[in-house]
């Protein structure tokens, strides 16, 4: 941005690329990504260059394409994780597999208090290590300023070049002091904090003035935060005679969601909404489906085809109007929207349709630079009301990405428990026995992200009575990181009795109105305890699992802020006797608690 003091963040493909330039704009100084490849004159102004972690390895064939001339440009430069291995092996150093693979928290030992990188951070500070390879020795002039026990260069200082590297994640929200780090890089380059959403909405506004032209924009809105921002940010730019909302019900939708998408934007003036009930097509065509890639798929088309369907009812012409969606940027990065970046999953609003009109430059996309916490101050900022803000976050693919698909027979990609064993050899039945704990690794699979890559494996079901958080968080890390067939843990609040089974499970409105029924009481659970606000967001999860034919649910309370990672909230435990009780009423078979953060497990299921 011009006259903007600005940080450069090179993306190398990780799934934390935009949560760093999300960290560093927090600290009120204004990022940009850019490919690692870029000509220098790209990064003519800039203040600092992060280089940011990625999925590869930086002596694999495939590795991802850089400028070395970046190196040259005489600003100072901090590189995480993949980052910190390049700027190691580019100027001769050296790389290799680390000897364990680390996952999790681990404590940082500052070894160089004085440095001003460390300025206020104490010399043990939890910091996130989400790494494979690690930098076996240094080029010259670099030293050593931080070690953690498995990871003897934690981070790294090359004084001459006003360079830094770290093998740890600063910008994860489990790095206790990671802000204060970046903060310290920020200040360290001589940055002024002059990013704001007050400053960003001029910039925002004449950018779809521009793009839109003489055109009108035709907006489907979800009635999720970031659709219902994007709807009053054009409302308030064009005008609502050049906007049109659609709100498309899929069958997928929360309980008597769709009506009250209506009356909140009704209510603050916006009657240029219209609402089309789709449920009966969304439906069949999901029909016998299970793969939740291709669900994904079949909703994002289907979005499409509904949308063409309108707008040749209303009679509107298709050369005048363009098609605006409420995407931010965690839709692109896990949808590998950046050349480097391995696919999480795909969302809705990124299927090959979709991408298709975004080449024609018939896609407007307001908010797709923005964090969810960026969309929520935009959204203070145009004075949308606090209730329609503060919403939960909740998927474009509604409850169809909570509503887990089964043919009900067990596929050959699951691991059966006696086969699971860690990168020693130890088996799972051995590592529950001498942390004295009972459980049982789950015959589904659930998405999940690890060294910034995808994984599709299996939840582990925690079923000690009376644990606290602190324990289960421990084995829920522990079990991730040694075992790979495991990427997210369940606590088990309550249960009938007896063994799981897997039965088939399909997208049917009965499973959609039985998800409904239990996402409903989770709600109505949460407000009526003042947790609304203080949970960040909490999926419901249907399972193709039933005790004594009673469906298993799963609830997944998370605080988060921008998305891209995320601490499983805690909840009292006396409360969830209550919640318990009322599943449990309701038919439900077993309450689970899913105690996995974000890394390892996403937030969805799905």
């Amino acid at each position: 941005m011009k006259n903007m003091d600005t940080i450069a963040v090179l993306d190398f493909g990780g799934q934390y690329a935009h949560l760093i330039a999300n960290r560093v704009r927090r600290l009120g100084v204004f990022t940009e990504i850019h490919s690692p490849n870029a000509p220098v004159s790209e990064l003519e102004g800039v203040k600092g260059i992060i280089y940011s972690g990625g999925p590869s390895s930086v002596y694999a064939a495939d590795a991802p394409e850089y400028n070395p001339e970046i190196l040259s440009l005489p600003v100072p430069k901090l590189g995480i994780c993949y980052g910190h291995q390049l700027l190691a092996f580019q100027q001769g150093g050296k790389v290799q597999p680390g000897k364990v693979k680390e996952y999790g928290i681990a404590d940082l030992k500052v070894l160089e208090p004085a440095d001003p990188i460390f300025d206020g951070v104490p010399q043990a500070s939890p910091m996130w290590m989400s790494h494979g390879d690690s930098v076996s020795e240094l080029p010259a002039g670099y030293k050593i300023i931080a070690s953690t026990d498995d990871c003897p260069i934690a981070a790294v200082a090359c004084p001459e070049k006003r360079l830094y590297g770290f093998q740890f994640h600063p910008e994860v929200t489990h790095s206790r002091f990671g802000m204060k780090v970046l903060e310290n890089f920020v200040k360290f380059c001589g940055c002024e904090k002059s990013w704001n959403m007050k400053s960003y909405l001029p910039l925002i506004t004449s950018r779809i003035r521009e793009q839109v032209g003489n055109r009108k924009v035709f907006l489907l809105v979800s009635g999720g935060v970031d659709s219902t921002v994007a709807f009053v940010l054009l409302n308030r730019v064009l005008g609502p005679q050049k906007v049109l909302g659609l709100h498309i019900d899929n069958g997928m939708m929360r309980l008597n969601e769709s009506q009250k998408i209506v009356d909140f934007l009704k209510a603050e003036g916006m009657d240029n909404l219209k609402v089309c009930d789709a449920s009966e097509k969304f439906l069949e065509k999901l029909r016998g489906v299970t793969a939740p890639e291709t669900k994904r798929g079949i909703i994002g088309r289907e979005f499409l085809v509904v949308k063409d369907d309108e707008m040749a009812k209303l009679h509107l012409d298709p050369n005048e109007w363009m098609m605006a969606q409420g995407t931010i940027y965690p839709d692109t990065i896990e949808s590998g929207g950046t050349k480097n970046a391995d696919k999480i999953k795909t969302h809705h609003n990124r299927v090959q349709e979709v991408l298709d009109l975004m080449e024609k430059g018939l896609v407007l996309e307001p908010l797709a630079d923005l964090y969810k916490d960026e969309v929520r101050a935009l959204g203070e900022e145009l004075g949308i009301p606090h209730h329609l803000v503060w919403r939960h976050p909740f998927p474009g693919p509604g409850l169809g990405v909570r509503l887990l698909c089964s043919e009900g027979k067990i596929g050959e990609e699951i691991v059966p428990a006696e086969n699971v064993r860690d990168f020693s050899g130890k088996s799972l039945a051995e590592y529950l026995q001498e942390n004295q704990i009972d459980g049982r690794i789950l015959p589904i699979r659930s998405v999940g992200v690890q060294g910034d890559g995808r994984t599709y494996a299996q939840p582990f079901l925690l079923s000690t009575p009376g644990l606290s958080w602190k324990r289960c968080e421990k084995f829920s890390t522990e079990l991730a990181n040694r075992f790979k067939a495991i990427n997210r843990v369940v606590y088990q609040i309550g249960t009938v009795g007896g063994e799981e089974k897997l039965v088939e499970q399909y997208a049917t409105r009965k499973n959609f109105d039985t998800l409904r029924l239990f996402d409903n009481i989770c709600t109505e659970f949460l407000q009526e305890n003042d947790l609304y606000e203080k949970i960040w967001q909490m999926p419901v999860v249907l399972l193709p699992l039933r005790v004594q034919e009673k469906p298993c649910i799963v609830m997944r309370p998370v605080n988060s802020s921008e998305a891209m990672t995320a601490n499983f909230a805690e909840i009292e435990p006396a409360l969830l006797g209550e919640l318990w009780r009322r599943f449990e009423s309701a038919g439900a078979g077993s309450l689970w608690y899913d105690v996995t953060h974000k890394p390892p497990g996403t937030i969805e299921w799905e």
